[in-house]
């Protein structure tokens, strides 16, 4: 992801639950959602889809069907971070730890999904991922080998290491400007990518959040709000070029 001399800085954005709240879904942390009703253990670990894969599999069928909801679209803040890859004259990386659609649905093409994707499917026998937007069980077969019982959710769960690493932290080290959208600041690796850029000190690094983070000291500036309010107003301000210290 380098540029040439004369073109504007790249940006990495890094997006996480708290973005997609204001379109009504769900993150880690809501109280009475559908993450608080279940154990991360059960349904969100290799060794819980050992265990149970038909809990795991209904799980995501459930949180599949909930993203097909008509009333679950991309809110302002996606639709801002979709206007900034169009109108930006450099590049634009956005590195999202959903694993909803969202940002595509609102328009941004330059989506990498760390996490994975919900509306998709991967084979464990053969390593096809293929699109899926319907129910999933250990009786289906995958449709690119025909073995039943191997296809899982394209989903990175804990203690699995996110896609495509070596892509993002190229892209990190040759930012000019890093925003970190609506997460903790507690999942690793994310986590860490606002320490990895302060040790090389080239990029401006701002976090916009419902409310600081663990890692907030680490960034040069900071911006809290409901995303849908401060991710547009702070995508205004990038394209005029009004962002201090950048």
């Amino acid at each position: 992801m380098s540029a040439p001399a004369s073109s504007p800085p790249p940006i990495v954005i890094l997006t996480g639950a708290g973005i997609s709240r204001d379109s009504g879904l769900d993150t880690f942390r809501c109280a009475g959602g559908i993450w608080s009703q279940v154990r991360l253990e059960d349904v969100a670990t290799p060794d819980g889809f050992r265990r149970d894969p038909a809990r795991v599999h209904a799980f995501y069928n459930a949180r599949r069907a909930q993203l097909a909801d008509p009333a679950i679209q991309p809110n302002a803040a996606h639709h801002a971070l979709a206007r900034l890859e169009q109108d930006y004259p450099g590049e634009v990386l956005l590195v999202t730890q959903n694993i909803d659609d969202l940002h595509q649905r609102a328009g941004s093409r330059c989506v990498l999904p760390m996490h994975g994707e919900l509306r998709k499917i991967r084979c464990d026998a053969c390593a096809t991922v293929l699109p899926w937007d319907h129910d999933c069980s250990p009786a289906v077969a995958c449709p690119a080998c025909g073995i039943a019982g191997a296809l899982r959710p394209h989903v990175v769960w804990f203690g699995e290491m996110p896609l495509e690493m070596d892509r993002i932290y190229a892209a990190l080290d040759d930012c000019g400007l890093f925003l970190s959208i609506g997460t903790s600041g507690t999942v690793y690796p994310a986590a860490g990518f606002v320490s990895h850029l302060s040790d090389l000190g080239m990029a401006h690094t701002l976090e916009l959040n419902l409310a600081p983070s663990e890692g907030a000291s680490l960034f040069d500036d900071g911006l809290y709000g409901p995303a849908s309010e401060v991710v547009p107003a702070v995508v205004d301000r990038i394209l005029r070029g009004d962002i201090p210290g950048w």
